[in-house]
C-alpha cells in the first residue's frame, strides 16, 4: 500500500505452525469467548530493519533455540521495499520478547536463483523444530501484479543464510500462513498459492478460481536442508484476484484440526472452508465445505486458534479480529484490535500477521499501516 488512505484492500496474508482443534464442548472450564479474555494491547516495535522495508506480513513465534534465534522469538517477514512497493520486500526481523531488541535476521538477495521474478516475502512463513526457516516469495518487480513472478518456498538455516529454494510447477505466489506437521526428522507444509493465472488491475481485474492449497512433505536430513519427498494439491478452485491497492487478494489462513480438518479463510468468498482429510488426503477437495461465512467476517486474512480451540482470524476491510467455533461454525464475537480512523472503514487493510503467544494467553499481530507488532493479552 502506498499510503494510509488507499489500505481500504490489500494483498492479505501471517505464517503459522501446527494447530490442533477439538470441540469446545470437550474442553470444561475453558472460557466461552477466547476474546473476552483479552484486555490489554501494547505495541512492542517497529518492524522497520536498517533497509527500510515495510509492511509486516507473516509472524512466527519460534518453537525452539537455534543460531542467532531464541526460542519464543517473534519473526516477522516485510513484503515491501523501502520505496513502499509490494512484493519487493527481502528481509525477516527479529524480536526478542526478553530483550525487547529488534534485529535483522534474514536478508534475502532480492534477485535469488531459483526463484521465478525474485523475492518478495510473503505471510507464508515457518520455523521448524530443526531450526530451518521456511519462507515463501510472491514476488514483482514494479510493485503491481503486472510484473509478478511465480516465486518460490525459499529455505534458511537458523542464522538466516540462505540454503536451497523450493521451486515448480504447482507453487505460485505462496501466500497465506502455513499449517504445519513437524516431526522433527520429516515435516507437512501445508501452503496457499495465489498467482496461477492473475492479471494486471490495470489490463485484467476479474477473480479467477485457480487458487490452491499444497501439501508438501518434506524430508530433513541431519545436516542437511529440508528435501521435498511429495507434493499433492489438496484444494483448488479458490478465488484469487489482482489489485491496484491490494496486489492481490487470496485465500490466507490456514489452521490445521486434530482430526486432519484444514481450515482456509477465503478472503475472496469472504468464508472459512474445511478441506477434510487433509493430512493424508490423494487429491484436491475443491473448495472443501463451508464453516461459516459473512456476518462478522469481512474478507478473511491471516488466523490461528486460540486455547480454547476457537479460530481468531483477522479482517481486511476493518481493523477487528473475529472469533469462530470452527465445530459449530458460529461467529462467537469481534474484537476492534485496530481502530484507526486513517482507514475508512477503521483498519482496514491494516491487519495480517497473527501468532498466539507461547502460553497461550494472548496474540501477536501486525499493524502494517504503522509497521509495527502489537501483543494483546
Amino acid at each position: 500500500m502506498l499510503n494510509a488512505e488507499r489500505r481500504f484492500a490489500r494483498s492479505w496474508p501471517v505464517a503459522g505452525a501446527l494447530v490442533l482443534l477439538c470441540s469446545s464442548s470437550a474442553l470444561a472450564g475453558q472460557p466461552a469467548s477466547f476474546l473476552d479474555t483479552i484486555h490489554h494491547q501494547t505495541t512492542l516495535t517497529s518492524t522497520v530493519p536498517e533497509n527500510g522495508d515495510q509492511n509486516p506480513y507473516a509472524i512466527v513465534v519460534a518453537p525452539v533455540s537455534a543460531g542467532s534465534v531464541q526460542k519464543d522469538d517473534v519473526l516477522v517477514t516485510n513484503f515491501n521495499n523501502d520505496g513502499n512497493l509490494q512484493g519487493l520486500g527481502t528481509t525477516i526481523v527479529n524480536y526478542n520478547p526478553t530483550t525487547k531488541k529488534l534485529t535483522t535476521f534474514a536478508t534475502v538477495p532480492r534477485n535469488l536463483a531459483g526463484c521465478p521474478g525474485g523475492v518478495g516475502l510473503s505471510t507464508a512463513m515457518t520455523m521448524l523444530k530443526s531450526g530451518w526457516v521456511i519462507v515463501g516469495s510472491a514476488p514483482s518487480a514494479d510493485g503491481t501484479t503486472r510484473t509478478k513472478g511465480a516465486g518460490c518456498l525459499i529455505v534458511l538455516d537458523s542464522s538466516g543464510k540462505v540454503a536451497s529454494v523450493i521451486a515448480d510447477d504447482k507453487i505460485n505466489a505462496p501466500w497465506g500462513n502455513m499449517a504445519v506437521i513437524d516431526e522433527g526428522t520429516s515435516a507437512t507444509l501445508f501452503v496457499s498459492n495465489a498467482g496461477f493465472d492473475i492479471g494486471s488491475p490495470e489490463g485484467d481485474p476479474r477473480v479467477v478460481n485457480e487458487a490452491t492449497v499444497l501439501r508438501v512433505k518434506l524430508s530433513i536430513p541431519e545436516g542437511k536442508p529440508p528435501a521435498v519427498a511429495e507434493e499433492t494439491v489438496i484444494a483448488s478452485g479458490f478465488g484469487a484476484q489482482p489489485s491496484k491497492d491490494a496486489f492481490l487478494i487470496g485465500p490466507t489462513g490456514l489452521a490445521l484440526g486434530s482430526d486432519g480438518t484444514l481450515y482456509v479463510s477465503d478472503a475472496a468468498g469472504n468464508r472459512i472452508q474445511a478441506i477434510w482429510d487433509a493430512a493424508a488426503r490423494d487429491h484436491s477437495a475443491g473448495v472443501g465445505r463451508t464453516v461459516t461465512k459473512e456476518g462478522m467476517l469481512q474478507k478473511p486474512l491471516a488466523m490461528t486458534v486460540a486455547r480454547n480451540n476457537h479460530l481468531i482470524v483477522t479482517n481486511a476491510q476493518n481493523g477487528q479480529v473475529v472469533e469462530i467455533d470452527p465445530v459449530s461454525g458460529d461467529q462467537i464475537k469481534a474484537r476492534w484490535v485496530d481502530p484507526n480512523k486513517a482507514q475508512k472503514p477503521p483498519g482496514s487493510g491494516d491487519l495480517f500477521g497473527i501468532a498466539m503467544t507461547p502460553a497461550g494467553d494472548g496474540f501477536y499481530f501486525v499493524e502494517d499501516e504503522a509497521n509495527t507488532l502489537v501483543l494483546a493479552k
